[in-house]
């Protein structure tokens, strides 16, 4: 079979293997896009540590978990979102305005919506995690 979406499936391999209590998680394929959203996740202390692991076919990712995360997933399609429209889509996506972020591409790069707010610029969304 063909891996139609492989953020979706990292991040929901990822929220079964949280949920179960694991402490490690194996990821593949590997992608640009995963890594920059396990960076933004281990940046606020989301997940522990990631190594990329590469096989020279579609590269693997281990992760440490640690146990904080309580709900991950993307948002498809990929709808834009401009600037003024950030607190509309923290209030349908997250369980509060004071924790959980929503993962944004932007033409500055991959990056939370806090930190997009801040460049004051908009982009498509990738997903969430809180």
């Amino acid at each position: 079979m063909v891996k139609i979406d492989a953020l979706a499936d990292a991040l929901k391999t990822i929220y079964n293997a949280e949920k179960r209590g694991k402490r490690q998680v194996l990821i593949r394929p590997c992608s640009k896009v995963i890594v920059k959203f396990l960076s933004v996740m281990m940046k606020h202390g989301y997940i522990g540590e990631f190594e990329i692991i590469d096989d020279h076919r579609g590269g693997k990712i281990v992760i440490n978990l640690n146990g904080r995360l309580n709900k991950c997933g993307v948002v498809s399609p990929r709808f834009d979102i401009a600037q003024k429209d950030y607190e509309k889509w923290v209030n349908n996506l997250l369980p509060s305005r004071l924790f959980g972020f929503i993962v944004v591409t932007t033409s500055a790069g991959i990056m939370d919506h806090e930190e997009a707010r801040r460049k004051h610029t908009g982009g498509k969304i990738l997903g969430f995690f809180y």
